[in-house]
């Protein structure tokens, strides 16, 4: 079956730097769009970034631009999400997803699969 496991989150010190994995399993990674959406306390899972299948295309969320880069390797079936000049606002649990349907997207509903999520927690 599909899995989606992320990894590396933490806490981390305002102005830090985290990295964040998705090793996707039970599917063909290549063929998918990878994103990474993120849920804090008392609010609704809002979306983070996406990565179309190649890697060639990217999109962010305007809070994280210029801060967070996807990425994504396809021998190792795994994405990534770098993290730099975290801020407490960013503290939240982070989900990855995989949609097969569309090449980029912000709508959660796109995506077919999900991780369990990774808890990021910034203090200031």
């Amino acid at each position: 079956q599909v899995q989606l496991v992320e990894s590396g989150g933490g806490l981390v010190q305002a102005g830090g730097s985290l990295r964040l994995s998705c090793a996707a399993s039970g599917l063909t990674f290549s063929s998918y769009a990878m994103g990474w959406f993120r849920q804090a306390p008392g609010k609704e899972r809002e979306f983070v970034a996406s990565i179309n299948w190649s890697g060639s295309s990217t999109y962010y969320t305007a809070s994280v631009k210029g801060r967070f880069t996807i990425s994504r390797d396809k021998a190792k079936n795994t994405q990534y999400l770098q993290m730099s000049s975290l801020k407490p606002e960013d503290t939240a649990v982070y989900y990855c997803a995989a949609a097969s349907r569309f090449a980029l997207s912000s709508i959660s509903t796109s995506y077919d699969y999900w991780g369990q999520g990774t808890q990021v927690t910034v203090s200031s």
